[in-house]
């Protein structure tokens, strides 16, 4: 299978970088192809421009050359994971606006029936499994009171983008964790990886 696997982290001594690093490793070892996309160290322009937001409907007209390579690679898929951290409750900035600017109509869904009062209809259909792999500096206590959103997003996005229920892997309260805590949150993410 081949693997899209993203990752939004711009420290590379980090433990979200080791997570990556780690997906990465055991998907290459359980015999998937990867293809791995660093966001930060690609420099991904996630700022959507005027000119992609005026044409975001015209399909295939808001497919710039700044993201069609983006998309090819998101395209040729079978499967992806997104390596991230939780930031104020949210995707990183560059992570958002990755989603923002290449999950545009026409690549990841349709209007049927015009874009004003249409039915929206999947187009990556090509991806049969996702996971998102995350930490949190918060505790799990104080993010569900807070309603995780990242894990709402994730997993109601996923699968009405996907038609797939995503996998959720979530370390929690990350700053407090014991080094035998963090390595077995790898170890976990690790073999859900070998059997993704």
């Amino acid at each position: 299978m081949r693997v899209h696997v993203i990752h939004a982290h711009p420290v590379e001594t980090s433990f979200n970088r080791a997570l990556f690093d780690a997906v990465v490793a055991s998907l290459t070892a359980a015999g998937h192809s990867v293809d791995a996309l660093n966001l930060y160290d690609e420099q991904f322009p996630a700022v959507m421009t005027r000119e992609e937001r005026l044409n975001y409907h015209d399909v295939p007209g808001n497919l710039t050359p700044a993201i069609k390579p983006y998309v090819e690679r998101l395209q040729a898929a079978d499967a992806m994971v997104v390596v991230h951290p939780v930031w104020n409750y949210g995707y990183p900035a560059i992570l958002k606006g990755y989603f923002d600017r290449i999950f545009v109509p026409g690549v990841s869904f349709r209007m049927e029936g015009g874009a004003d009062r249409g039915r929206l209809v999947p187009c990556l259909t090509n991806i049969k499994k996702v996971a998102f792999v995350t930490t949190y500096g918060g505790s799990h206590l104080r993010t569900w009171v807070m309603g995780d959103p990242p894990r709402r997003i994730a997993k109601r996005w996923g699968w009405a983008t996907f038609s797939t229920r995503p996998k959720y892997l979530a370390l929690y309260d990350m700053n407090n964790c014991t080094p035998s805590q963090l390595s077995g949150f790898i170890d976990k993410v690790r073999g859900e990886m070998g059997r993704f």
